[in-house]
């Protein structure tokens, strides 16, 4: 693997309550509130980006926050990826949040 096949790609840049200043990277409609990493490894999988997790980083501007980074495959230009991955995020959100309610439902 050379450090130039792979894109690496922050929790923050699809988190909603940031600005695109402090690092947000797609726009609002397609954040979401307080991604964490293991979310995104699970989009970026099942998009077949052939992510790697690394829990143990922390975003440059947030030194002191480790909350994880993702490393995928580079097949298309970074936004493009971002994108993709805020996209299929979105929806596995959407997803999670039908299945607690059903939950709930049955109780």
């Amino acid at each position: 693997m050379r450090k130039r096949d792979k894109i690496v790609i922050w929790p923050i840049y699809f988190n909603s309550k940031v600005t695109r200043k402090q690092g947000r990277r797609v726009p609002l409609e397609l954040a979401v509130e307080d991604p964490k990493a293991e979310e995104i490894y699970q989009v970026a999988e099942k998009i077949g980006l052939n992510p790697i997790l690394e829990e143990d980083k922390a975003y440059p501007k947030m030194w002191w926050k480790e909350r994880g980074r993702i490393l995928v495959d580079k097949t298309k230009s970074k936004t493009t990826i971002l994108k993709e991955i805020a996209i299929q995020l979105k929806e596995f959100r959407l997803k999670q949040k039908m299945k607690s309610k059903r939950i709930i439902k049955k109780k």
